[in-house]
């Protein structure tokens, strides 16, 4: 008996099951019936038994046949599925996907994340729209994005947005080696306004945090020195020129080679919660549900590390 069954051999099997004579089971597989009748010798041959037993016109299975009829629909079911599945993967290739995401996660979390989208799905055509918390919200509700990269608001419920937690991280003081705070575990309290403050946006989310968090610490926030542009702040920032915010995986390479050192703002942490979101009650299709977790995994291996610090 050989270890593997011709499918054409199954099929006709089960036609022949199914209609109870050679004539009606060529007439639907589209066969002679010498053709059908030659396909189940074969089968049985290959398999070493009778499967029917042959009464006139008519068919019977013999107990080997209906034993193996079980395994038969089982596996023509299986074929069909994965016939299926493929048509689908085929079919998404040819779409497109339509993401939303801030600058730092076009830098830090796409890059890898498409070239692994890119594997699975070669023709699928992704759409990269840059933008911030808020405007991708807005696109979010107008339907002009599938998904977006953001900071979740903390407090302040989107209702009809659904937010899949990627990771949460810390916005932390970035100073110089030289600065007087290098050496303390924190900035002094009542000298933060009279720092500069070198940022990437007032109008971003993470600033709104930030003016929160001083607010409850009865803090205010000194000058500000705004550049659009995560880079030139580290820059600014290691020729001494004021006081960073940024979070620790911003500057990993800086803080390892010791350019920059991070200080926390003091006993209650800073946090954001960076998220996936899409319009909520709509069911995710196979690419969106690829990207999420890509998405997932890239987040990971980013923040794994001060993981492991802080182990």
């Amino acid at each position: 008996m050989k270890e593997t069954v011709d499918s054409r051999q199954i099929n006709a099997f089960v036609a022949l099951a199914r209609c109870g004579s050679f004539t009606l089971a060529a007439k639907e597989l589209f066969l002679t019936q010498s053709a059908v009748s030659h396909a189940i010798k074969a089968l049985e041959d290959d398999l070493g038994c009778r499967l029917v037993d042959r009464l006139g016109r008519r068919v019977r299975l013999t107990p080997k046949g209906e034993q193996f009829l079980k395994h038969a629909e089982g596996i023509l079911r299986q074929m069909k599925s994965a016939r299926g599945e493929l048509e689908t993967l085929s079919k998404w290739e040819h779409h497109r996907l339509r993401i939303g995401a801030c600058t730092v996660s076009c830098r830090h979390l796409l890059p890898w994340v498409l070239q692994s989208f890119r594997s699975s799905y070669p023709r699928c055509i992704v759409g990269i729209e840059v933008g911030s918390q808020a405007v991708h919200l807005e696109r979010l509700r107008a339907h002009q994005v599938d998904l977006a990269l953001l900071l979740e608001p903390l407090g302040s419920p989107v209702p009809e947005i659904e937010f899949v937690p990627l990771f949460e991280d810390e916005m932390r003081l970035i100073v110089t080696p030289g600065h007087p705070w290098a050496e303390m575990d924190a900035a002094p309290h009542g000298t933060f306004e009279r720092e500069t403050l070198i940022l990437f946006s007032k109008k971003s989310y993470t600033f709104q945090l930030l003016s929160d968090y001083l607010k409850d610490e009865g803090a205010t926030i000194g000058n500000i020195i705004e550049l659009g542009n995560m880079d030139a702040v580290k820059e600014l920032v290691k020729l001494g020129l004021g006081v960073g915010l940024l979070a620790s995986w911003m500057v990993r390479s800086e803080l390892a080679d010791g350019t920059l050192v991070s200080l926390p703002f003091g006993a209650r942490k800073l946090r954001r919660q960076w998220s996936i979101a899409y319009w909520r009650g709509r069911q995710l299709d196979l690419l969106e549900t690829t990207f999420v977790d890509l998405c997932q995994t890239a987040s990971r291996n980013l923040i794994e590390p001060e993981l492991r610090a802080a182990s």
